[in-house]
């Protein structure tokens, strides 16, 4: 009866995996490819590349994922804040029993959403000092090379040739780049980099001005140009850049970091250079300005100059006393002559009279004597002092004799020297000796020294010896 009263149950078990895969397909059957609308929460991008983000509104929040080549292609990159219309498809995460919408592109809810993120990063930007006044270079007065950034095709880079060419002809390098799409922040950032990491005299000339250019455009088309790293890459650039992107009425966040803003490509042309023949004008004002400065200065000068000479005196009143003097000095010259020849016949007779042959035997009489006399003091003074010397040398000559060892041996004493002639002074240096070699007064002996006993006794003291004195 038991049996019969238990109702029967004819439900299924199902795994955890089963019913999370059960719930899966259901989910992206019925959904499939969706756009959801929201407002962008936190954002996270991991290291492999892959965004997690949040949609939200009012009441609900739904996870996002994007994966890394999702994320690459993605015009517009979502931010905090941001109203978004996202496209993708809902799916689960089973691990951690949730659904996401896992989104393929991304794109502003407007463009209001895009200008209150475009005023964010301006402020985020304008805040580190990227726009500040002071960062901006001047622009070179007449370029010899300008590099341009832009696309290869389309009016912009015609229109920037043409004007150049008919304003003043400059060398011109073209960096194609993509002006919109996902590929233009990056490509319009490394050809500034480029530009400028160009060596100063390398086989590519290095620019003096850049241009960055692009037609008109709508603010999708032209967000490239507002994105950080070309904001950052041309406030780093050290060649002066002009900023030429859209039309007049256009404004990106490229055009506060570049050193100057052009409305237009072709405006950007007409900064860079100036006209030939308005170049050609001014020179000639120059010129002509330069010549009547000349002239006016030549004239001052002169008539300076004729103001002053009319204050000097004149040549004939300046040199009149010289020539007195010159006059005066020639007269007195033949009398000055006659009377120094005079002078001088005078001295010479008087030195002839001095040189007659009896005077200089004379003279050379008194200088023999003075000389022998002279010889004979120094004679005396030298025999002198050689006797006094051999008087001290022979005194000291006793003295060694007396005090030499010589005459210590004759007294009885003896030297004794080891085999290499070396004094030796005790019995120890002696017993370690090979051969003695013994002087006495009158010669010299050898002798071999003597081992000392083995038996312990102490040898015989020998006999004290006198005093030598």
């Amino acid at each position: 009866m038991d049996l019969i009263d238990e109702p029967a149950s004819n439900t299924p078990e199902l795994s955890v995996s089963e019913i999370s895969g059960a719930i899966k397909r259901v989910l992206e059957g019925e959904f499939g490819r969706v756009r959801v609308r929201g407002e962008v929460g936190r954002v996270v991008v991991a290291r492999t590349g892959h965004m997690y983000f949040d949609l939200k509104d009012d009441r609900a929040v739904i996870a996002g994922v994007s994966w890394k080549g999702q994320v690459a292609r993605m015009a517009v990159k979502p931010e905090e804040g941001m109203e978004v219309i996202a496209t993708g498809r809902l799916t689960t995460f089973a691990p951690q029993s949730k659904y996401q919408l896992q989104v393929e592109s991304i794109e502003p809810a407007g463009a209001g959403a895009l200008m209150a993120m475009l005023e964010k990063r301006k402020a985020a930007l304008a805040a580190e000092g990227l726009f500040a006044a002071e960062r901006k270079r001047a622009l070179p007065s007449l370029p010899r090379v300008i590099g341009v950034i832009s696309s290869p095709q389309g009016a912009v880079i015609r229109d920037i040739l043409h004007r150049l060419q008919d304003r003043f002809g400059t060398h011109v390098l073209l960096w194609p780049v993509a002006v919109q799409g996902q590929s233009c922040a990056p490509e319009v950032a490394r050809a500034i980099a480029g530009f400028n990491a160009l060596p100063a005299n390398g086989a590519i000339p290095r620019p003096n001005l850049l241009i960055v250019a692009r037609g008109g455009g709508s603010i999708e088309d032209l967000w490239g140009f507002n994105e950080e790293i070309v904001v950052r890459a041309a406030a780093a650039s050290v060649i002066p850049l002009i900023s030429a992107v859209g039309h007049e009425t256009d404004t990106t966040l490229i055009d506060f970091a570049a050193d100057q803003r052009a409305p237009t490509p072709t405006a950007a042309a007409e900064i860079a250079v100036p006209v030939h023949s308005d170049l050609m004008a001014h020179l000639t004002g120059l010129e002509a300005r330069l010549i009547r400065a000349g002239g006016q200065m030549i004239s001052t000068r002169r008539q300076r100059l004729a103001d002053l000479s009319r204050a000097l005196p004149r040549a004939e009143t300046l040199l009149a006393p010289a020539l007195q003097r010159f006059d005066q000095w020639a007269e007195r010259f033949p009398g000055s002559l006659r009377a120094l020849i005079a002078t001088k016949g005078q001295e010479l007779r008087s030195t002839a009279a001095g040189l007659r042959a009896a005077t200089i035997r004379f003279q050379i009489d008194k200088s023999r004597e003075r000389l022998e006399e002279r010889t004979a003091r120094a004679t005396r003074a030298i025999t002198a002092r050689l006797d006094t010397h051999t008087t001290r040398l022979e005194a000291l000559e006793r003295l060694r004799q007396s005090l030499g060892y010589p005459a210590t041996l004759r007294r009885g004493y003896a030297v004794v020297r080891d085999e290499e002639g070396r004094v030796l002074t005790d019995a120890r240096a002696a017993a370690k000796a090979r051969m003695l070699e013994i002087e006495f007064a009158d010669s010299r002996l050898l002798a071999q020294p003597q081992k000392p006993a083995k038996s312990g006794k102490p040898p015989a003291k020998p006999p004290e010896q006198g005093s030598l004195f």
